[in-house]
């Protein structure tokens, strides 16, 4: 009997797992929209502990993705290894100085990474390579279906085309291998594929990205197709286990074989509370073996496990992700710059971490631009990855004009965020919860607190509540309000991020030379 390792591998917003083996490394990176840096790059020697390591998406120069839209961004990366270069495939949606499927390069996974080619004459998404035996490579992605039949609109290609490695561009005739599982199969996309034991093996997602999510698999003799699929499609979901299951929405999966032979899947799930989910697409593992030339994944149980029976892990323990750690960031590691790799910002406009004019502190300079616009606001965030979490900060902002705000926010997207912060209040300086759900913008608290020092602030989820707090240091937590949940979900905001906890300052459409200190931040799983 051995040990075990946690289900997500990866909590919070880790989307679109992409896994590659290379001796007796692990590379894992997944999805990150309109986040940045983009494509987070995490490393395993032994598929229980994973370490972030980098980011493939690191300069502005790689890609600019200012102006994406929520939910835009960075879609569905494929991490391959091909004769010495690491490969990256990846789609950047909405962006409105390239956009497409590009491929960058790099001699190891945490970088640094190549500029970006944009790949011409790749329509759709979900880019992918494959490297054959025989020393070709081969792209695939997914695309709407060109001739739809009438009742079957939103079909879709998968489809196939040799990958020239000396011109990075796609070379001689395409082939669409299939279509999913189902008739009329929602959304066929995320395509991986591999070659085991002399045959061609298609491992998709399809049934969109929401409760009826799946993975399904074909197979050919040849890589151009025909490809049949297996009878026991889907080989993983969770659609037929209900909406209140604790695991919904599996799919999108990447397998992965062990220098033992054993065999691995990872794929996307979330995990939703009464029917909301806040913390995003997240990553599980799966074992996986193969029967009669297909793989069985999860055998013996079917579903994603909050546990899962691990070799590599001493018998009675169990390995639990890193991030389940309390972090506190003071700004002050010189090996990271004074900023550790797990903040991440709005897409590619100016950095707004400043760690070097107060050493020992992030400094905000505050910018006109909010939470509300599709721009770079002065907004540093980590990830929610708990059901149950805090988060706390302390701000030092004296004199505060009236338009002026610096705290904290809970982001779910442009349209859906709420913000505890310091304001003018005219007689006395104050700490403001608000709201924002679409058009509408809610004041949910305020509480005075007189005179110019810093101010504790700190926001605890608990499932699908925030309350908010403030305090001056060392004395009392005072609630300012509490905000339901579920207005800051997937299935309320839309989209296809989780809640990022970070700091946040503004001037509100004004000029200013304001700034804001933050001494420290911390992350704290409550769970």
């Amino acid at each position: 009997m051995s040990g075990a390792v946690s289900n997500p591998v990866l909590p919070g917003f880790h989307p679109d797992p992409t896994v590659c083996r290379v001796g007796d490394d692990y590379w894992l990176v997944t999805s990150t929209f309109e986040y940045f840096p983009g494509l987070p790059v995490h490393h395993s020697t032994d598929l229980a502990r994973w370490e972030h390591v980098g980011h493939a998406i690191d300069r502005r120069s790689q890609l600019d993705m200012e102006g994406v839209r929520p939910s835009g961004g960075l879609y569905a990366p494929t991490l391959r290894h091909h004769d010495g270069t690491f490969w990256m495939t990846c789609t950047l949606v909405d962006g409105h100085r390239g956009a497409g499927n590009f491929v960058m390069s790099a001699e190891h996974p945490a970088g640094p990474w190549s500029d970006v080619t944009w790949l011409e004459d790749a329509e759709g998404i979900d880019p992918s390579l494959f490297f054959d035996d025989d020393g070709s490579a081969w792209y695939l992605g997914a695309r709407p279906t060109h001739d739809p039949h009438p009742e079957d609109p939103q079909t879709t290609d998968i489809w196939l085309r040799r990958f020239d490695v000396r011109t990075r561009q796609l070379v001689g005739p395409e082939h669409v291998l299939w279509h999913g599982a189902l008739h009329a199969a929602v959304w066929a996309e995320g395509p991986h594929l591999y070659k085991v034991d002399g045959r061609y093996l298609l491992v998709i997602a399809e049934g969109g990205t929401d409760v009826h999510h799946a993975v399904t698999v074909a197979r050919a003799d040849h890589v151009t197709g025909p490809y049949s699929g297996n009878r026991a499609n889907p080989v993983l979901t969770h659609r037929h286990l209900g909406r209140d299951h604790p695991v919904s929405s599996v799919g999108h999966a990447e397998l992965v074989e062990g220098p033992d032979g054993a065999w691995w899947a990872f794929a996307l799930g979330t995990r939703p509370v009464d029917g909301h989910h806040l913390l995003g697409r997240e990553t599980f593992v799966v074992p996986a073996r193969w029967e009669d030339g297909w793989p069985v994944l999860a055998p013996g149980v079917g579903q994603v496990t909050p546990l899962v029976e691990h070799p590599a892990v001493p018998d009675g323990e169990v390995v639990r992700p890193a991030a389940d750690e309390p972090f506190t960031e003071t700004f002050a590691d010189p090996t990271t710059g004074g900023l550790s790799p797990r903040w991440n910002r709005l897409r590619t406009g100016d950095d707004p971490a400043d760690t070097t004019s107060r050493p020992g502190a992030l400094r905000l300079a505050l910018r006109p631009a909010t939470l509300d616009e599709p721009t770079t606001p002065a907004f540093l965030g980590l990830r929610q990855q708990h059901h149950r979490a805090r988060f706390t900060t302390t701000v030092e902002a004296p004199g505060l004009a009236a338009h002026e705000r610096a705290g904290l926010a809970v982001r779910q997207k442009d349209t859906h965020h709420a913000v505890l912060a310091l304001r003018d209040g005219g007689d006395a300086r104050v700490v403001e919860l608000v709201l924002t759900q679409g058009d509408e913008r809610t004041t949910v608290g305020t509480l005075p607190l007189p005179g110019d020092g810093p101010v504790d602030l700190r926001v605890t989820a608990d499932r699908l509540t925030y309350t908010a707090e403030a305090r001056e240091p060392d004395g009392a937590w005072t609630t300012v309000g509490t905000v339901d949940g579920r207005a800051l979900s997937t299935q309320t905001a839309g989209g296809f991020t989780g809640v990022h906890l970070g700091v946040y300052a503004t001037s509100d459409g004004h000029a200013t030379t304001a700034v804001a200190d933050v001494v420290h931040a911390t992350y704290e799983p409550l769970d």
